[in-house]
């Protein structure tokens, strides 16, 4: 069982479901004086659905990088080891088949296709980036920092299906009122979990160099270098700093709470420490790279519940 919840990646299906969670909390705690259209039920079985498709491709990304893991984390080899590459697909096809089967379920009971639109474009783009896309300049990253973000759209446009009606408004057919959400905060964290996540993948695929080298992957460290690359992450983690000022300045877009503000805080003062750090400190830089993003995605889920 252990082997199989490490191939599954049971920590980065638990980030999925705190933000899931925290997403619906944070909707419901910052609109209290709105009545909220929410049926726990489906909810759940959104979150069950998109979990484990996840799961699903974080197996077939397994499988297809079988070769590379030999040679980067040949101790956390489960596939050959602990379970046979076939069950591995089986594995795949049925946890995928049963997310299509939910999404299809909740579409249908709520005459929307996006449940059924989100999930085939999930499924598809896990399998070609383990397949293909991964092998490929900038996209496999780009492709896998994008699906986080993903996961929280997913939680505003569940809520706007059930709160926001496209039939004509009448103050005697309570089916045709309507509540509108603030979702711009939700927005503006998975716009800068994408960056986050990018940047982590290009920090990831530094360290799996030797491995990517073995199945000709054109990852970013191995076209430009390990040093370059490592400027790139840290100069990608200086992006959500700056989205926060265009948005100050363009519109009237706050933060919600005061311990918001101070996780964010801390996360920009993370990713500045890290660029001084490459500047003047390039061996601590290194020992402690792969924990800035790590502690930023923290922080962020923290937002979504303090």
């Amino acid at each position: 069982m252990i082997p199989f919840l490490r191939l599954i990646r049971l920590k980065n299906l638990l980030a999925i479901f705190i933000a899931m969670i925290g997403a619906a909390y944070f909707l419901h705690k910052e609109n209290k004086d709105q009545y909220i259209d929410f049926n726990a039920f489906h909810f759940g079985l959104l979150l069950f659905s998109t979990i484990i498709i996840a799961a699903a491709g974080h197996i077939i990304n397994d499988y297809f990088d079988l070769k590379a893991d030999r040679i980067n984390k040949p101790e956390a080899l489960v596939l050959t080891k602990y379970m046979n590459k076939r069950w591995a697909i089986l594995a795949n096809w049925i946890l995928n088949g049963v997310g299509f089967l939910i999404a299809l379920f909740l579409s249908w009971n709520y005459e929307s296709l996006v449940f059924i639109f989100v999930h085939l474009l999930g499924i598809n783009l896990l399998w070609f980036y383990s397949a293909y896309w991964k092998r490929k300049l900038v996209l496999g990253a780009v492709v896998l920092a994008a699906l986080p973000g993903l996961v929280l759209f997913l939680v505003c446009w569940y809520f706007q299906v059930l709160n926001e009606n496209s039939a004509a408004f009448s103050p005697y057919h309570a089916q045709t009122w309507s509540t509108y959400l603030d979702y711009r905060f939700i927005y503006f964290v998975a716009i800068c979990a994408f960056f986050i996540n990018l940047s982590r993948e290009i920090i990831k695929d530094i360290h799996d160099m030797p491995g990517d080298a073995l199945i000709n992957a054109h990852t970013i460290p191995r076209q430009i270098g390990a040093k370059k690359a490592q400027f790139m992450a840290l100069l990608i983690l200086q992006l959500p700093g700056f989205l926060f000022l265009l948005l100050q300045l363009m519109t009237n877009f706050e933060l919600p709470t005061t311990y918001v503000k101070l996780a964010l805080g801390a996360a920009e003062t993370l990713f500045i420490g890290g660029l001084a750090a490459y500047l003047w400190a390039p061996q601590l830089l290194e020992k402690y790279l792969r924990w800035i993003p790590t502690l930023a995605i923290i922080f962020g889920l923290t937002c979504l519940y303090f």
